[in-house]
């Protein structure tokens, strides 16, 4: 069972394994249809599609942020539609350093469903090790998918206040306050700490050796529990990759805070963090 993430070259050859469900989730904010325009192009044999904002995003219900998390029945809808019951080793991917994928990857867990992980080096790596890709549009059967949530993995924003440590997920800049090219105001959440998930991957997108990433988590942790710690970006994506690398090097799980940056910020009400 892959639970974290996988290498190309594995997933390549369990390829054929029935059980086996891949999930293409590229996608850009700059244009939400591109992603699925490149996966019709090319994709890993197999793969079917899941769009960040109609698949892995819904109506407003626990947060309001940019990319609010569907209700657990929305869950078990989709997984269903993809082909996903409790016997499918699911492997999610993208072209944005798992960002995407990492989503889908939490909600998969948070659903008590743990036989997911991500591609390692995402489509890119894929491409690079000149492994076959199929074009069009592929679809499963339908399955059952009978998960339950996990509530206390969830935090929102009436909870934020009270939580020991907040880990900013947002690049440098955006955490700093000097720069907010989406959100309502810049800046950060009073008190979070800054760990740009692009920190967990090297120059060819592909995750850190374990030990560099556990010492740099351990050392943002510093003294509070891996469970007792609440991560969050701008609206609740990228802040998955984090919680990823913390799960893969054997630290356990911390919190989401889903509605995010996007959420806080939009309430003029709300302080903000400069610098």
């Amino acid at each position: 069972m892959y639970k974290t993430l996988i290498s190309p070259e594995a997933l390549a050859e369990n390829l054929p394994k029935p059980n086996w469900v891949i999930v293409d989730c590229r996608f850009s904010l700059a244009d939400t249809a591109v992603g699925y325009q490149n996966y019709q192009q090319a994709h890993i044999p197999g793969a079917v599609y899941a769009h960040l904002d109609n698949d892995l995003s819904s109506v407003p219900v626990t947060d309001h942020g940019r990319h609010p998390l569907p209700t657990p029945q929305r869950l078990a809808q989709l997984f269903s539609r993809l082909g996903i019951d409790e016997m499918s080793q699911v492997v999610a991917y993208d072209n944005a350093g798992g960002m995407i994928a990492a989503r889908l990857w939490w909600m998969l867990r948070y659903m008590h469903h743990e036989a997911v992980a991500v591609l390692n080096g995402g489509w890119q790596a894929w491409q690079a090790a000149g492994l076959p890709t199929q074009s069009g549009i592929e679809t499963n059967e339908p399955a059952h998918f009978s998960g339950r949530p996990q509530p206390k993995w969830v935090v929102t924003l009436g909870e934020v206040e009270d939580q020991p440590l907040l880990i900013d997920a947002r690049g440098p800049s955006r955490y700093r306050g000097e720069t907010e090219p989406i959100d309502a105001r810049p800046g950060h959440i009073p008190g979070a700490v800054n760990l740009p998930f692009e920190n967990n991957l090297d120059e060819n997108g592909r995750f850190r050796p374990d030990d560099e990433l556990k010492a740099q988590l351990t050392a943002v942790l510093g003294k509070i529990s891996p469970e007792a710690a609440t991560f969050y970006c701008g609206s609740g994506v990228s802040a998955c990759v984090n919680l990823l690398a913390m799960a893969h090097v054997g630290l356990g799980n911390g919190r989401l805070y889903v509605g995010s940056w996007s959420e806080w910020s939009s309430d003029p009400e709300r302080p903000v963090g400069m610098g």
